[in-house]
């Protein structure tokens, strides 16, 4: 076993030593060591819960016969990081907690491990590290959040942040907002529509790194104590048969997650995120795959953002295996950490509730969630959520209203000066120049707020929260700060936006372009420490922004 390296023979005494300081004794070098990767904190509410489902993982490697070791690892909640300096953080923190599992899992050569998750980039970075090691791990997502109640009308954060866009448009007075902040998150969990985190956890269920009915399982759920203890009892059983990740996750591991994404209508994250997590599986996948299986693909639920249904109404009516089951002729055959395959799941599954898990001859849309735009505005592409977007945006050309950053957009927004037939261009918020490529909730959710969701679009080289609606378009590629292209933008210009067609452009030639571009100031934003190392290795949007 791998743990051999710390705890077998005459020259490991020293380590051994100073293992039984930890409590281990002569019968426990005979086990599997299994670490366990708990981002458990304080702040985030989707892992203020994490340590009770840790306990039940440790009690699960126990009674397999493991012996477990817990470490930390950090976690950023991007609502409370929204719209300050925080959110450039986020995204760093992919490459942080990716990193942290590495070190210590590889530093102290054990035999498998778990990582325990939830919410936006722990789960990604927790998939980066399984791919990149390649050493026997499962994966234990917290759950969402209850639905918030104001009567019958069903809340979550999405809902504060567009009662904030009301306010300034004088439609509500403070105390609608406050009483819409005191109910949309009611506890314990990530919130609770198809937001990034939720979406991650099913792509992790449909990878097969997860447990079946783990993603949709919602955290106040006691079936999630006995997910967390089979969940411990599994890592043993990969670390003795030494079944690793490459082993489970292969290329047509990751076209069938993009295949349940396109179904559910899932974050346009995930065009951050898949791309990363293949390229360390060593099968990557690209932005064009996106959008050939969204072709392919059409959107059978109506989660919010988009809809009126929550991860708890998707786990009622049969949960991914349900959606799998649905999809079960364009699925390609896979295995899971669960012993069975993807096509047995898929099989054996059941859908419940089939008004909101549709059958494919009965889809929401025809096509899947998201949309890959290509232009002169973004050569290398860009991203929308075209599910949620409402059919007169689906074609829409308006005057562009540029600015250098989000809190200059956002000013705008609440001020008014924003009127329909206006796209709002916020720029030098990717990878590199924000730097983190923040995501931005705040302005589209004011424009929504606002009653401009049908008239006004927002176009950014920065990302969106997956709670964004509307006809936000990000991810553009390249970025301003490597001189994509959207630098050229001026106030006025016309923009076309042509989702059908998956087309984004400015009219102008590529001639007046150039000679724009040749002009352009580049907007430099000071960096130290950990915002200066990523502006120094990460890639674009398009490549996931995976640092080389």
């Amino acid at each position: 076993m791998r743990s051999d390296a710390v705890k077998s023979g005459i020259d490991k005494a020293p380590a051994r030593s100073l293992l039984r300081a930890d409590g281990l004794c002569d019968e426990d070098f005979d086990k599997p060591f299994i670490g366990i990767a708990n981002s458990w904190n304080e702040v985030v509410p989707g892992h203020i819960h994490l340590d009770k489902l840790a306990e039940a993982v440790k009690e699960g490697i126990i009674e397999a016969g493991g012996y477990p070791f817990m470490f930390g690892v950090p976690a950023v909640c991007d609502g409370i990081a929204m719209g300050h300096k925080g959110m450039r953080y986020s995204l760093i923190s992919r490459e942080v907690i990716s990193d942290c599992c590495e070190v210590m899992v590889e530093g102290h050569a054990f035999d498998a491990w778990v990582g325990i998750t939830n919410c936006d980039k722990v789960t990604p970075g927790m998939l980066m590290a399984a791919g990149r090691m390649n050493v026997p791990a499962i994966m234990l997502t917290g759950g969402a959040m209850e639905v918030g109640k104001d009567g019958d009308k069903v809340l979550d954060l999405q809902s504060v942040f567009e009662a904030l866009g009301e306010y300034s448009a004088g439609k509500v007075d403070e105390d609608h907002v406050r009483n819409i902040e005191c109910k949309a998150c009611p506890g314990r969990g990530s919130c609770s529509g198809l937001f990034t985190a939720n979406t991650m956890a099913c792509l992790t269920e449909t990878l097969g790194l997860s447990l079946t009915g783990c993603a949709t399982c919602i955290a106040s759920d006691e079936r999630k104590l006995e997910i967390a203890r089979e969940t411990g009892r599994k890592a043993v059983k990969l670390a003795l048969s030494n079944t690793r990740p490459r082993d489970i996750v292969t290329k047509a591991s990751f076209r069938n997650a993009i295949r349940v994404d396109m179904a559910i209508g899932g974050s346009t994250n995930t065009a951050l995120h898949i791309p990363a997590i293949s390229k360390d599986f060593g099968v990557p996948v690209t932005l064009d795959d996106f959008d050939k299986i969204s072709r392919d693909v059409s959107h059978i639920t109506s989660l919010r953002p988009s809809g009126p249904y929550s991860i708890a109404d998707l786990d009622s009516a049969g949960g991914i295996p349900a959606v799998m089951n649905r999809l079960k002729d364009v699925l390609e055959d896979a295995q899971t950490v669960n012993g069975r395959s993807i096509s047995e799941i898929a099989g054996s599954a059941r859908v419940t509730k089939p008004e909101i898990i549709r059958p494919l001859d009965n889809p929401f849309h025809a096509q899947g969630g998201i949309a890959v735009l290509k232009g002169n505005i973004a050569p290398m592409g860009s991203v929308v959520k075209q599910s949620a977007v409402s059919p007169e945006m689906m074609k829409f050309s308006g005057r562009a209203r540029v600015f250098d950053g989000e809190s200059q957009a956002t000013e705008a927004i609440v001020s008014g000066s924003i009127v329909p037939g206006d796209v709002v261009i916020i720029r030098y918020e990717g990878p590199k120049g924000a730097p983190g490529m923040p995501e931005m909730l705040s302005p589209t959710s004011l424009i929504v707020g606002r009653g401009l969701g049908g008239s006004v679009a927002l176009i950014t080289d920065g990302r969106f929260s997956g709670a964004s609606r509307g006809g936000a378009i990000g991810h553009v590629s390249p970025e301003a700060y490597e001189g994509g292209p959207i630098a050229a933008v001026r106030d006025g210009d016309i923009i076309d936006i042509d989702i059908p067609a998956r087309r984004l452009d400015v009219r102008l030639s590529d001639s007046q372009i150039k000679e724009r571009m040749s002009k352009v100031q580049r907007v430099e934003r000071p960096v130290t420490g950990a915002q200066s190392k990523y502006r120094k290795l990460v890639t674009n949007g398009a490549n996931g922004a995976y640092l080389e």
